[in-house]
């Protein structure tokens, strides 16, 4: 159970101003990623974006699969912004999320690969859907006797 005195999923205010200020000013690769992502349209599986995660905020994330998808810039790619990255994804992971790492450039050549995957990691992490039973009747097909 969880302790009322210290919840998880307790965000300071500071960091969930961030995270706002983050979806205002979205670069060229989160608008088209988010414009594949929001409302559902990947699949019917729902996204957020910029949502805080301990003392991160990950660019976007599903919850019912546990995923958070990352878009990396240029500065990621120095020996520092690696390491960073690495103790980064090593928190996130720590609360039971796949990270999966794009570049910008990826999403801004390669959207088609870049959803196939992000479909594929949810394929294979989201719990199967139950389907509504259906209630209806059959149609009764009345056969009327002819009497001698």
């Amino acid at each position: 159970m969880v302790d009322p005195e210290n919840p998880t999923w307790n965000v300071s205010k500071k960091l969930r101003t961030h995270a706002r200020e983050l979806r205002k000013n979205s670069t060229d690769a989160e608008r088209i990623l988010w414009s594949e992502l929001r409302d559902n349209r990947l699949n019917g599986t729902g996204f957020r974006r910029q949502v805080p995660i301990k003392n991160y905020i990950i660019d976007f994330a599903c919850h019912s699969a546990r995923l958070a998808i990352e878009l990396d810039g240029g500065q990621h790619y120095s020996d520092k912004g690696e390491q960073a990255d690495a103790a980064r994804s090593a928190v996130i992971e720590a609360r039971g999320f796949k990270v999966l790492r794009f570049s910008n450039l990826d999403v801004m050549t390669n959207r088609a690969g870049v959803l196939e995957t992000i479909a594929a990691a949810v394929a294979e992490r989201a719990p199967t859907p139950t389907l509504p039973r259906k209630r209806e009747r059959e149609p009764t097909i009345r056969v009327e006797k002819k009497q001698p």
